[in-house]
């Protein structure tokens, strides 16, 4: 007998039978883990929406717009509205217009010193918005400002940031890394042919930049200053601390003050949040339309190029003092205030004299106040807790959306984005509305914080884990599967290791992002589960300027030390930690 027809004359039908049977049982694995992964979102993200559409339209007698009625037939409504576009819209393109003009200067430039612009550019991620706000009432404050006698100096006189301009410039500053980097990889992939084409035929740099760079860039441009006024209507610190004691106010603040009085009108507060809502929606959609249109502006394609730096010449100097300029106003000058601040026994411009008052009696004090040791621990066990469940979780999701085959594993994964249309006032109204009268006892304790953050950063956290599954092959899964390992086995020994620096990227992010998070907390904290951001604003509240300053630059230099050490921790990782999300 040959060895062809030895081949040939083995049993060939079990095996597929088998196989079959194999994959059978793999599939209902799948089916069910993405049945739980569901349940769970679902629960998580779904459950607010729906309550508050509930609380929002659905009255003692059944559907009703009453409430919506009630709402904006309120006295000064249109003017709210009208502040709420102002504020969204100047504020963007305030941001845009630095932003942009950052990731062009790292980008395509050769401007000094690139990774300390690159730097400069992200540090103001790591400072919390209620700081920063309360650091430039500090700094250009009209009667106690420090920075007003230097100010009429250069002849601009005293400054009133509690004003519809101060606060697109605070806000829109706080927006400039947001800009930075969603326009860095725009310039970053730009073939620069077009560019030498017009070199060459005599434009100039600044005609260049007009006419070739400019159009191509539109809609990257778009899509930034979309996603950047989303972000900025939805801001809640600055229009609360600057706008709301000179009466402009806007939808988020709005919704907390409807909340605040008593007895609180939660029927208003459901109909501002559900507009605040739809605008996040239009704006996401719009931002999703400009995305896919973007294409037919493609310069980046299977044809190779070769990247261009532009040459300044004496002009990079000019660029490098717009990058100082910037830092000097987003990172120096608000801390060095707090710094000063949390050092004087009371609030006073810094002069030289003042130094002999040196002191850290503010430090003290806020330790031996028991609320701030507690407050810090809830933070940190807050966010460091919301992180690992909502990357875990969102490991295993992303891998059910690109691993499996599984019809409609896509809707898991816009399920997962869903939170990204909720503001965080707008998510702790809807959380109000599910456990104020819920038979599960979590209102009023400190694990609806913990609820609160896992829900707000889901769709982050869906963006870090699906990037670090896209950059990893399945043939490790399969081998394996064939060696017999579990679906379980499988993601602890194989995906959660090879992923672990992806994860721990967004890790980061979303720690950072939880223990600067005030809209929410303000809204569904209660007293003895502080954290930091509501204590932060209690000691504004009270006047309490140098234990608030003291508070501050120990919450910065707690994110700055936990950033810097998982950094660390990141480059023995092969692939690093990205931070993009940020």
């Amino acid at each position: 007998m040959s060895l062809s027809q030895s081949v040939s004359a083995r049993p060939a039908e079990p095996a597929p039978s088998r196989a079959r049977g194999r994959r059978t049982r793999i599939n209902r694995a799948h089916l069910a883990l993405a049945v739980v992964l569901v349940l769970v979102i679902g629960y998580l993200v779904a459950n607010p929406v729906v309550y508050l559409l509930r609380g929002t339209f659905l009255g003692p007698d059944g559907l009703t717009l009453g409430y919506l009625v009630d709402a904006f037939g309120q006295p000064g409504t249109i003017r709210m509205l009208r502040d709420t576009v102002v504020f969204g819209a100047g504020s963007a393109i305030f941001a845009t217009l630095i932003g942009a003009t950052l990731a062009f200067l790292v980008a395509r430039t050769d401007i000094p010193f690139k990774s300390f612009v690159t730097a400069a550019s992200l540090v103001p991620l790591i400072i919390p918005g209620i700081l920063h706000t309360v650091a430039w009432l500090m700094l250009v404050s009209p009667n106690i400002g420090a920075m007003n006698p230097y100010l009429k100096w250069v002849g601009l006189g005293s400054l009133d940031i509690s004003s519809m301009g101060g606060m697109i410039f605070v806000q829109g500053l706080h927006a400039v890394p947001l800009v930075f980097l969603l326009m860095l990889p725009a310039f970053k992939a730009m073939d620069p042919t077009l560019e030498e084409a017009a070199a060459i035929s005599g434009s100039g740099v600044l005609e260049s930049l007009r006419r070739v760079t400019l159009p191509m860039l539109r809609p990257a441009l778009w899509a930034a200053l979309l996603v950047t006024v989303v972000n900025c209507i939805e801001g809640f610190e600055v229009p609360l601390l600057l706008g709301a004691p000179e009466g402009i106010q806007v939808l988020s603040t709005k919704i907390w003050f409807e909340l605040s009085k008593f007895p609180a009108n939660y029927g208003a507060a459901g109909s501002y949040s559900t507009l605040l809502i739809l605008l996040t929606l239009v704006g996401s959609y719009l931002y999703t339309r400009l995305s896919k249109s973007g294409r037919k502006y493609q310069t980046v394609t299977g044809k190779g190029y070769r990247p261009r730096t532009i040459s300044l010449g004496p002009w990079k100097w000019l660029g490098g003092a717009f990058v100082a300029v910037y830092f000097f106003l987003a990172v120096v000058a608000p801390t060095a205030i707090l710094l000063w601040v949390s050092t004087q026994p009371y609030f006073r411009r810094p002069r030289v004299e003042h130094l002999a008052d040196f002191s850290l009696d503010h430090y003290r004090r806020i330790f031996e106040n028991p609320v701030v040791p507690r407050a810090l621990f809830n933070s940190l066990w807050l966010s460091g807790a919301a992180a690992t469940i909502v990357m875990l979780l969102m490991a295993v999701a992303a891998w059910v959306v690109i691993r499996t085959r599984l019809p409609g594993r896509w809707a898991l994964d816009g399920l997962a984005f869903v939170p990204l249309a909720l503001p965080g006032v707008v998510l702790g109204v809807a959380l109000i509305f599910v456990y104020l009268r819920s038979p599960i006892p979590v209102y009023g304790t400190i694990w609806i914080l913990l609820l609160a953050y896992i829900t707000l950063y889901i769709p982050y956290g869906m963006r870090y884990a699906s990037s670090a599954m896209y950059q990893i092959g399945g043939e490790l899964e399969e081998a394996s599967a064939i060696s017999g390992a579990g679906l379980f086995e499988t993601l602890r020994r194989i995906d959660l290791p090879l992923l672990a620096p992806g994860l721990l990227g967004g890790w980061i992010f979303i720690v950072v992002s939880a223990m600067r998070q005030l809209s929410t907390s303000l809204l569904v904290y209660s007293p003895g589960n502080e954290v930091l951001p509501v204590v932060i604003w209690a000691q504004y509240s009270d006047g309490q300027f140098g234990a608030l300053a003291a508070i501050g630059t120990l919450m910065i230099a707690v994110l700055v030390t936990l950033v810097m050490l998982l950094l660390l921790v990141g480059r023995r990782s092969r692939r690093g930690i990205s931070l993009d999300a940020m």
